[in-house]
């Protein structure tokens, strides 16, 4: 049975990729962009099976507009892909209160404002999938984008629950996290903190790390399959690496939490007192 989406950065990167996808197979997309001339060769091609809506996540009534009008054209919402969001770039004290907001607004609140829009029609209709794009720096965290890190962490925590609040209504949810692919995320797309003096020596030795955790980066249009085979599954994943290098990172940073976790344990059954 064809799927209707609601896809949310649908004019470059992922978006772009999973907006094609789907609609190369049949399915129908409510295709959000800032900017909705950007989808306009999308329209050209696949005709009224694509609804190209201009859209601004932090902007939470137009959230709940957008939602509505595509449920309204397609009387369904079968997969909901939270996929706006940029990459904040700065050492944490060089990120500025505006921009720790902004980066929350969009990669956080975003998210959050359209699941809550689309939850009521999934429920209504029993069944539904939310995809939420997170990132290895969602379960990792690495120096100079901090505030990235931590809105990816913040969205893996809300959408952890949301799964187990919603499973009984027939809703999937996916965490998405993908590895270093060639889109612009950290190109025209990112922002950058003013940088401060103090910390130029490392901003290169940081610079140099990242480049080799990126190793060779991914093409994102080889996630078309992927996500098509994650939305289709019986049972979908809570998460889900895209990309080769994420399950070492992972692995990695795991093995050392809890290493540090059990090292220190006498220590925290210290902490726990006693009980009468």
């Amino acid at each position: 049975m064809p799927k209707t989406w609601f896809i949310t950065g649908a004019s470059r990167g992922f978006g772009r990729e999973w907006t094609i996808a789907a609609l190369e197979r049949g399915d129908t997309v409510a295709a959000t962009a800032r900017d909705p001339r950007t989808l306009d060769d999308l329209v050209a091609r696949f005709g009224d099976k694509v609804l190209p809506l201009q859209l601004d996540v932090t902007d939470r009534d137009a959230v709940v507009a957008a939602v509505q009008r595509a449920h309204d054209r397609f009387g369904a919402l079968d997969v909901v892909v939270n996929n706006a969001g940029y990459g904040q770039f700065g050492m944490v004290e060089e990120v500025s209160e505006a921009e720790a907001r902004a980066q929350f607004d969009t990669n956080v609140f975003g998210a959050l404002f359209v699941t809550q829009a689309a939850l009521p029609f999934l429920r209504a209709q029993g069944s539904g999938h939310v995809l939420q794009v997170s990132s290895i720096g969602g379960i990792s965290a690495f120096p100079n984008i901090g505030i990235y890190n931590a809105s990816k962490w913040a969205l893996e925590a809300f959408s952890q629950s949301l799964a187990a609040e919603v499973a009984d209504f027939g809703i999937k949810v996916t965490i998405i996290e993908p590895g270093a692919y060639s889109t612009d995320w950290g190109g025209a797309s990112a922002q950058h903190a003013t940088p401060n003096p103090a910390y130029d020596a490392f901003r290169e030795k940081a610079a140099e790390q990242r480049k080799a955790r990126a190793g060779n980066p991914g093409d994102p249009l080889a996630t078309r399959e992927a996500v098509l085979a994650v939305v289709d599954a019986e049972e979908p994943p809570l998460r889900v690496f895209f990309g080769h290098g994420p399950l070492a990172i992972a692995t990695r940073d795991y093995e050392s939490r809890l290493a540090t976790w059990r090292e220190w344990e006498p220590l925290s059954i210290t902490a726990q007192g006693t009980t009468g």
